[in-house]
């Protein structure tokens, strides 16, 4: 049966890919049946496993065919978004971006531009390639992504550098990612939470832009989409399967990121014990996962062990780096902007990591993204991220309280877990990045599937509810955005004669005008309540 259904989606799966592999090729440089060959089995592998995991994702839960339908649309769009802005950029950055090296050669991130670099060195060069784990390799931190980039350039695209490659792996492993999401909360939580968290997994921009880009991050998302779905799996069903998808996982995120990992175990480590009935954990659980962790830490201080860090414990290292890191980050925050510059100097210094932080779950601030005047493909990037980012706030926020209505008591709290842990990682990126309004979106996406599903809870529970809390919630956010883009415009755009607000007084407004929107709404529903019989 397994390979009659392998058969007929080969049936479109091969034009598709041939044809697809062809384009792709004709538009790129290099040996045009080359480039045909590498991109064509990229896609045929990609696809097959998408249409795999589809079928699979359709099949086990028994569901409707518009389910299935919807779960299709969501992974054409996840791949075909993230490829063709990846592709796009690639000619518009060059012509209508600045005048750097990374943007001429189509680039959107420094980051991504040297790593992709490096990796192409190294694989026309006759070095194993797991030299990328070694430390003169300075573009890639724990070097990962930068082996598989090299081992891609070299087996599949030895006579010329094609980025796109990358660009194409990164989207199919994006869409990898939003089917993961769909089979873990449609499993947890039904269809309705399942549907709208594969949805703002395939399109939010941020994804949406670092999955058109050489960057770890789309691997990162998936990587841990798929830890989460073998977790779910083994916990429900357990089934044996659920042990590769876990491995793999924790596999891909100890070699692209340790730091995540050792997140990402800690907070399903806490998510399983506070949803067991018992609040057990088995010991060969506990020990795997101390052995995780432990490996983790080890891969971590490899990778940051240098410098003023050489020789120093494990412990140490981060502790350190992390101290170190932040407090830089901030005064790099502080030196580029003139304004922050002022805010720093008539305040308390206690209040400046506070402000960081806050400044930080701001970004990419909406009005500043309108207002700024900079390039055309950089302001509309910047709007459609900022926009992003303030759909999903509020919906984080709401997610507390419907998780504080979710009846089972164990069930709430393991929600209320993974809405700590959410905030926590959210707070570290601002404080990480130096509230940057693009290193700390970037830092705060990786997380993307915890921040869906809450979004999504919130979203189920309001729709079903009709609370008018979530209305005075994102009232506040409309009400503050409105104040700031009149700030900003009257900043930027002198010709209309406004008058700047002191930054102060337009934190000390904002404060008492949303005070009053959210005092009121509490003394109005106790009103309405004694009025009831």
């Amino acid at each position: 049966m397994a390979t009659k259904t392998f058969l007929r989606d080969l049936i479109w799966i091969a034009p598709s890919s041939l044809g697809l592999g062809a384009l792709l090729s004709a538009l790129d440089g290099g040996t045009w049946w080359i480039g045909w060959l590498a991109y064509s089995f990229l896609l045929l592998l990609g696809l097959s496993a998408l249409a795999a995991l589809w079928r699979w994702a359709c099949a086990e839960q028994g569901r409707s065919t518009g389910a299935g339908r919807t779960l299709a649309w969501m992974l054409i769009l996840a791949l075909l978004l993230r490829l063709g802005l990846g592709i796009a950029l690639t000619y518009i950055l060059p012509v209508a971006g600045y005048p750097t090296d990374v943007q001429q050669a189509g680039y959107v991130f420094k980051d991504a531009f040297g790593r992709d670099t490096q990796a192409w060195d190294l694989a026309r060069s006759i070095q194993p390639i797991w030299t990328a784990f070694d430390k003169s390799y300075s573009t890639d931190q724990y070097g990962g992504l930068l082996a598989l980039s090299a081992l891609m350039y070299r087996t599949l695209s030895p006579d010329a550098h094609r980025p796109w490659l990358i660009i194409l792996l990164s989207a199919l492993t994006a869409a990898l990612g939003v089917a993961l999401t769909w089979k873990a909360t449609r499993q947890l939580w039904g269809e309705s939470v399942a549907a709208s968290a594969a949805w703002i997994m395939a399109l939010y921009p941020e994804s949406i832009l670092q999955g058109s880009s050489q960057m770890r991050e789309p691997f990162l998302i998936t990587f841990v989409a798929m830890t989460f779905w073998g977790t779910v799996d083994w916990q429900f069903n357990h089934n044996r399967r659920a042990w590769p998808w876990l491995a793999g996982g924790l596999a891909g995120l100890l070699l692209f990121s340790p730091g995540v990992a050792i997140f990402a175990i800690l907070v399903l480590a806490g998510w399983i014990w506070l949803r067991g009935e018992h609040r057990r954990l088995s010991w060969h659980v506990v020990l795997i996962g101390a052995g995780v962790l432990l490996v983790a830490l080890l891969l971590l201080w490899v990778g940051l062990a240098r410098g003023s860090f050489a020789g120093a414990s494990p412990t140490e290292v981060v502790t350190h780096w992390l101290q170190t890191s932040t407090k830089w980050d901030i005064y790099l925050l502080e030196r580029s902007s003139g304004w922050v510059q002022e805010i720093f100097r008539h305040t308390d210094a206690r209040l400046h990591l506070p402000f960081v932080i806050g400044y930080g779950l701001a970004q990419p601030v909406l009005p500043a993204a309108i207002f700024d005047i900079t390039a055309w493909p950089w302001q509309v990037i910047g709007i459609l991220r900022a926009i992003g980012w303030y759909a999903l706030l509020p919906l984080l926020i709401i997610s507390l309280m419907a998780i504080w209505k979710t009846p089972p008591k164990n069930e709430r709290t393991a929600w209320f877990w993974l809405w700590s842990l959410t905030w926590v990682w959210i707070i570290i990126s601002a404080l990480r990045a130096g509230a940057d309004q693009w290193d700390n979106p970037r830092y705060r996406v990786i997380f993307l599937l915890w921040q869906a599903a809450l979004a999504s809870q919130a979203w189920t529970w309001w729709r079903a509810s009709k609370n008018p809390w979530p209305v005075r919630i994102l009232a506040v956010e409309l009400l503050s955005l409105a104040f700031f883009t009149e700030w900003y415009a009257s900043r930027y755009i002198t010709s209309i004669g406004l008058k700047i607000m002191p930054f102060g007084v337009m934190i000390a407004t904002i404060v008492i005008i949303n005070g009053l929107i959210l005092v009121g709404g509490w003394i109005w529903d106790c009103w309405r309540a004694s009025r009831r019989p």
